[in-house]
């Protein structure tokens, strides 16, 4: 029982688990069903601007966790690329007016099939960002996405892949975003979580079931699939990660539940199964 409350302690939720709800919405029901923590999307505190939604934060005595997110840099055109940066440094001072020190980097998709140039767009963008991250205390976590989703989300597809571009920054600019979903199926996956002591900025839960029929909603609650999420938390505490917790789930059932019974749901499988 007091190993449940102490880990419940960690727990964050990722606004897109409840995304039938504004940030509001959100950030009473976490009140309300004590839930320390809130990750914060962008589209979601833009319907209420940002000194509304950093008020609503405050009000209800919620840590946010991270913004998501920035990244995105990859673009046909250097007009386009820099349009894209500037955008992140308007997410960098979001983060750091919301009172994170996170902002969490979904990288992007190549906008042609030369995905080597992306990659290198990508490393390029977070190189111009630093700076202007750092002066606003603001970390930069390159979170690695699965596979599958290289062709229209982010051409950064392993840990290993962060790992490497993480490591040509100090360990408080930038650093990496473990999220089970995208890396569970990763035959380097302990060793990269190894390598990334130091450098975890956030650690991302849900499970992944069988069929997928929909990429972008296919998550599961946590015990409805197939990932040791306990021995990779496991291993992201032995590599010195001892922060928020962030359930992320991107799912239509969800999505279609009222929220309160979401949360309900959220901290019980919480406790089961991470």
């Amino acid at each position: 029982m007091a190993e449940d409350i102490a880990l419940l302690k960690h727990l964050s939720l990722n606004q897109i688990t409840t995304e039938q709800w504004n940030l509001k919405e959100a950030a009473l029901g976490c009140a309300k069903a004590e839930i320390p923590w809130i990750s914060i999307w962008r589209h979601k505190m833009e319907e209420f601007g940002l000194a509304e939604s950093k008020r609503i934060i405050q009000d209800t005595g919620l840590q946010v966790s991270s913004l998501c997110r920035g990244g995105m840099f990859p673009a046909a055109t250097k007009e386009q690329r820099q349009r894209n940066l500037d955008d992140n440094k308007r997410a960098v001072e979001e983060a750091a007016e919301l009172g994170t020190d996170v902002l969490v980097l979904v990288c992007g998709p190549a906008p042609d099939r030369d995905i080597d140039l992306s990659r290198q767009w990508v490393e390029e963008g977070i190189e111009q960002l630093v700076p202007f991250a750092e002066a606003h205390g603001v970390k930069l976590g390159i979170e690695p996405l699965h596979p599958m989703y290289a062709a229209d989300r982010s051409v950064i597809v392993t840990l290993g892949q962060a790992n490497k571009m993480a490591e040509k920054f100090t360990a408080d600019q930038v650093g990496v975003v473990v999220d089970v979903f995208h890396v569970w199926w990763d035959p380097e996956l302990y060793e990269q979580i190894a390598r990334a002591k130091g450098r975890i900025l956030g650690f991302h839960v849900s499970d992944w079931n069988v069929p997928i029929t929909n990429t972008f909603k296919a998550r599961r609650m946590m015990g409805d699939g197939v990932i040791e999420i306990r021995r990779i938390r496991k291993a992201v505490e032995e590599a010195g990660y001892h922060g928020p917790i962030e359930v992320e789930i991107m799912n239509q059932d969800l999505w279609d539940m009222p929220g309160d019974d979401v949360l309900a749901l959220m901290k019980d499988r919480f406790v089961k199964h991470v």
